[in-house]
C-alpha cells in the first residue's frame, strides 16, 4: 500500500480490491480525494472480521469487507455500486431503514426476514443487523455502516424444532389413543385379568419396538424387514421355525405400526396354538412387490405348517379384528384369513400405489 492507501493496510482481499478499483468513475472520485471520515471508516471496516458494509453519499456507493462476501453470494461485484441496486429485490423493506440511518438515527433489528436473490433464485433468509450513521468532524451524516450477521441457520433450526415438537405432540396423541384402544380391547377380550395383563404388556412392547424403528428414520418411513424382525424377535425360540423373505420396501409410519402389531398377534397365536407350539412346526413370512407407485400387486403372506390341526376360534377377539379389518384399512387392500386344518394361512393384498404413497 502507498501512503494514500495506508488506511487499507491489513484489510485482506477487499482492501486490495478497493485499492485497484477505478473510483474516478464513481461519485466518490479517486481515493486521494476521499474525506478523512470515509478513510477512517473504511480502514476500520476492512480490518474487521465481522461482516460490514459502508454505504456512502446520496448515491449510496457500496464498499464492504471480506466477511461481507458470503452475504452477497453470487450477486455481481458490489464494490462501487449503489446499495439500492444491489438489494433492489428487498429495497421496499430495507430502504426506509437506510433513510432513517442517513437521517442520523441508528437501527438495530434481530432476525429480520427477507426474500433475496443471491444465487439466481428466491431465497428466504434472516439477518440481524445494525445501520449506523457515519458523521464527519462537523457532525454531518455522510454515510452509514451496515454491520450484519446472517441468522438463517438459527431461524431454520428453530422453525424445524417447532415443527418437530408439533409432530411429536401429534405422534404422542396418536400413540396414546392407540394404547388406550389396545388396552380397552385387550381387557374386553381376555378371559382373566392375568391373561389381559400379559397380552397388553406384549402388545405395548411390540408397539414400542415399532416406534424405535420409526424414530431411526425420523418417522418418515420404516423398512418392512426391520418391522417384521422386530415384531417376531420375542417369539423366536427352539420350538418351531420362522422363515422371513422378501425384497426391500419402505412402509408409512401407520402401516409399519399396524403390521408390527399384526405380526405379533399372528406369532402369539402360533406359539399358543399353531405351528410354533411344536418343534416340527414352521412359519413362512414372505412378501412380494411390484413397481413403486403403480397398480402392481403387493402381497404379504403368513403361512403355517407342521403344527397341530387348526380349528377356527369360537369368538373373534381384538387380535383377529386387527389382522383382518385394521390391516385391510391401513393398507387399503383385502385380507384373507384361512383356518386350514394343516395350518393357518393369512394373505394381505393391495397395490403398490397404497404402499408408502407420495405426500
Amino acid at each position: 500500500m502507498n501512503g494514500e492507501t495506508a488506511f487499507l493496510d491489513g484489510g485482506g482481499e477487499m482492501a486490495a480490491a478497493i485499492q485497484v478499483h477505478d473510483w474516478s468513475s464513481t461519485p466518490l472520485g479517486p481515493i486521494a480525494h476521499w474525506p478523512a471520515a470515509l478513510k477512517i471508516a473504511v480502514g476500520m471496516m476492512v480490518n474487521s472480521r465481522f461482516p460490514k458494509c459502508i454505504v456512502w453519499g446520496a448515491d449510496l456507493i457500496t464498499i464492504h469487507n471480506d466477511a461481507f462476501l458470503p452475504i452477497l453470494g453470487d450477486k455481481p461485484c458490489a464494490l462501487g455500486r449503489s446499495f439500492r441496486d444491489i438489494w433492489l429485490e428487498v429495497w421496499d423493506e430495507i430502504g426506509p431503514l437506510v433513510d432513517k440511518a442517513f437521517a442520523g438515527e441508528a437501527t438495530f433489528i434481530e432476525d429480520f426476514p427477507l426474500t433475496i436473490d443471491r444465487y439466481g433464485h428466491a431465497e428466504e433468509v434472516w439477518f440481524t443487523f445494525c445501520y449506523s450513521p457515519i458523521r464527519d468532524e462537523t457532525g454531518r451524516v455522510l454515510g452509514i455502516i451496515d454491520t450484519v450477521m446472517e441468522t438463517t441457520g438459527k431461524m431454520e433450526a428453530e422453525r424445524n424444532g417447532r415443527l418437530l415438537n408439533a409432530e411429536l405432540a401429534h405422534r404422542m396423541k396418536n400413540t396414546l389413543a392407540m394404547i388406550a384402544a389396545i388396552a380397552s380391547q385387550t381387557f374386553r377380550s381376555a378371559e382373566t385379568l392375568e391373561e389381559a395383563q400379559s397380552i397388553l404388556s406384549d402388545r405395548i412392547a411390540t408397539l414400542g419396538e415399532a416406534h424405535s424403528i420409526l424414530t431411526r428414520s425420523s418417522w418418515s418411513s420404516a423398512p418392512i424387514r426391520a418391522v417384521i424382525d422386530g415384531a417376531l424377535a420375542p417369539h423366536r425360540s427352539d420350538i418351531g421355525t420362522i422363515r422371513v423373505e422378501g425384497p426391500p420396501l419402505q412402509l408409512t409410519a401407520d402401516q409399519a405400526m399396524t403390521l408390527a402389531l399384526a405380526a405379533n398377534e399372528l406369532a402369539t397365536n402360533a406359539v399358543k396354538y399353531g405351528a410354533l407350539s411344536v418343534e416340527t412346526g414352521e412359519v413362512s413370512v414372505r412378501w412380494s412387490v411390484g413397481r413403486p407407485q403403480t397398480e402392481d400387486a403387493f402381497r404379504f403372506e403368513w403361512i403355517e405348517r407342521g403344527g397341530p390341526v387348526v380349528t377356527k376360534p369360537r369368538r373373534q377377539g381384538f387380535g383377529s379384528r386387527l389382522v383382518e379389518r385394521v390391516m385391510a384399512q391401513k393398507f387399503q387392500g383385502e385380507v384373507e384369513l384361512d383356518y386350514r386344518p394343516e395350518g393357518l394361512r393369512y394373505v394381505l393384498t393391495t397395490t403398490m400405489a397404497n404402499i408408502a404413497p407420495r405426500e
